[in-house]
C-alpha cells in the first residue's frame, strides 16, 4: 500500500535526540507530520536537575518540521513531575489537524494519561513509542499492580514501536500482541557525529591536550550527568584500583556527585570538564579511546550516549542494566558488558579493554559499522510499517 499518512506526534518538549528524527520524517514522501509539544522552554532553557543547571541546547530543535506548542496550564510546568503537563486543549488541537494516526512519545504525565483514555481512537488510532525495560524486575505486590495499570493503558494503543530487544520484552510482558509490534530502533544523528573523522580526531587530541592529558594515554570517558544512577563513583574506584600508568579517566558533565568525585580522585590520573553542549560532543567522544556507562538500576532505559560514541568509532563498556547493552554491545567486538553493581567486574572489564590498544581501536571501528543499523531511516521504516498495517486494518 502506497499512500500519504497524516501523522500527529505528541511529545513533551523539544529534545535534542528526537528533533532530528522529526525533521527526517518531515522529508519522507509518504508522511505529512505535525508535532505537538506540551511544554515550551523559555529564556535560558529548562533547569535540568541531573546537570544541576539551566540547559539550552545549541542545535536547532524546531527546524525542518511543522510543530506547535499546546498551552500548558500547570501551576508548576515542566517534565520534573507527573502534574507538570496539563494541556486541556490537546485533543481539540489534534482534531483540527485531522490525523490518520497519533504517535505518543511516552505517557508518564497527567496530560498524556488523560488523553490516552479520552481520545476517540476510531477517529485516529494511537501508536506508542517508548524505551522502558524490565531488566531490573519490579517484584512484589507493587510491581504487580503497576504492570496491571500499564497493561490497561496499553490496550488503548493499536501499534507499538520498540527500540530494542529489552524494550520489546517489556511490551510483551504487558500484554502487547506480536502483530502490534514494529521495530523502530533508537538512533541519533550519526552523520553529525561521524563527519570528517580525521579532522574530528585532531580536534579531540587538541582538546584533551588542553586538559593536560598526556598524548600517549588511553582516555576512558564518562560523559553525562554526574548522578547516582549512572555510577560515576564506581567507575572512579575501579579506575583507581587499576593503577594504570598509561590511561586517564575523563569525566565530562556536572551533577550532584561532582564534589565527591573531585575529592575522591586525589592524585589519580583523572580530569574533569564541565557540561558540553551538543555541537561540542563529537569532539568529546573523539578525545577518548573507550566510552563507559556503568549505570545501575532500572532508570537507564537505553543510553543514547552509547550510540553517539559508537558513531564516532569508539569502543564502549556498559553495565548489564543499560537498555542498549543487548543490541549495541557485542562482547569482544564492539566493546564489553559487565554485571551491574559489581565493582570487581567493572575493574576487570576496564583492565581487559585497556590491555591491547590495537584491539581497542578495532572494537571502535566495528562499533561504527554496527551502529549504522541504528539510524533514523530504520526507525522511520518501522513507523511507516506500523501506519501501513493500521491503514490496512481500517480498510478491511
Amino acid at each position: 500500500m502506497n499512500r500519504r499518512h497524516k501523522l500527529a506526534i505528541v511529545a513533551t518538549h523539544p529534545i535534542q535526540y528526537y528533533s532530528p528524527w522529526f525533521a527526517f520524517l518531515a522529508r519522507h514522501d509518504g508522511l505529512d507530520v505535525r508535532v505537538f509539544f506540551l511544554n515550551e522552554p523559555r529564556g535560558e532553557g529548562l533547569f535540568d536537575p541531573g546537570f544541576q543547571r539551566q540547559v539550552k541546547w545549541d542545535i536547532a530543535l524546531l527546524d525542518g518540521f511543522a510543530s506547535e506548542f499546546v498551552p500548558n496550564v500547570s501551576r508548576d510546568p515542566g517534565t520534573h513531575r507527573f502534574w507538570g503537563l496539563r494541556n486541556p486543549g490537546l485533543a481539540k488541537r489534534l482534531e483540527a489537524f485531522h490525523p490518520d494516526a497519533v504517535l505518543l512519545i511516552g505517557y508518564n504525565f497527567w496530560s498524556l494519561v488523560r488523553f490516552v483514555f479520552t481520545w476517540r481512537t476510531r477517529r485516529a488510532p494511537l501508536v506508542f513509542r517508548g524505551d522502558s525495560h524490565r531488566i531490573v524486575e519490579d517484584r512484589g505486590a507493587r510491581g504487580k499492580v503497576k504492570r496491571s495499570l500499564i497493561a490497561t493503558l496499553f490496550r488503548r494503543f493499536s501499534a507499538f514501536l520498540y527500540v530494542g530487544a529489552a524494550n520489546r520484552r517489556y511490551f510483551t510482558l504487558h500484554g502487547v500482541p506480536e502483530r502490534a509490534l514494529f521495530h523502530a530502533p533508537h538512533a541519533v544523528d550519526c552523520e553529525r557525529f561521524s563527519a570528517e573523522p580525521r579532522r574530528l580526531r585532531q580536534e579531540g587530541l587538541a582538546w584533551r591536550a588542553s586538559l593536560g592529558i598526556p598524548e600517549d594515554d588511553a582516555v576512558v570517558l564518562f560523559a553525562g550527568k554526574l548522578e547516582e544512577k549512572k555510577q560515576p563513583l564506581a567507575l572512579l574506584q575501579a579506575f583507581r584500583s587499576l593503577g594504570s600508568a598509561n590511561a586517564t579517566l575523563l569525566f565530562v558533565g556536572n551533577g550532584p556527585l561532582e564534589e565527591r568525585l573531585r575529592a575522591q580522585a586525589g592524585d589519580a590520573k583523572v580530569r574533569f570538564a564541565p557540561f558540553q553542549n551538543q555541537t561540542a560532543m563529537p569532539r568529546v567522544y573523539a578525545a577518548c579511546e573507550l566510552f563507559v556507562l556503568p549505570s545501575y538500576g532500572p532508570a537507564e532505559t537505553w543510553g543514547l550516549a552509547v550510540n553517539e560514541a559508537m558513531c564516532v568509532g569508539r569502543a564502549v563498556l556498559v553495565s548489564s542494566h543499560v537498555g542498549c547493552a543487548e543490541d549495541l554491545v557485542i562482547p569482544g567486538k564492539t566493546g564489553l558488558v559487565f554485571e551491574a553493581g559489581d565493582g570487581e567486574a567493572l575493574r576487570r572489564s576496564l583492565a581487559a579493554a585497556l590491555e591491547d590498544p590495537a584491539r581497542l581501536a578495532q572494537w571502535g571501528r566495528a562499533a561504527r559499522e554496527h551502529i549504522a543499523r541504528y539510524s533514523y531511516a530504520e526507525a522511520t521504516r518501522g513507523l511507516v510499517a506500523a501506519l501501513e498495517a493500521l491503514a490496512r486494518r481500517k480498510a478491511a
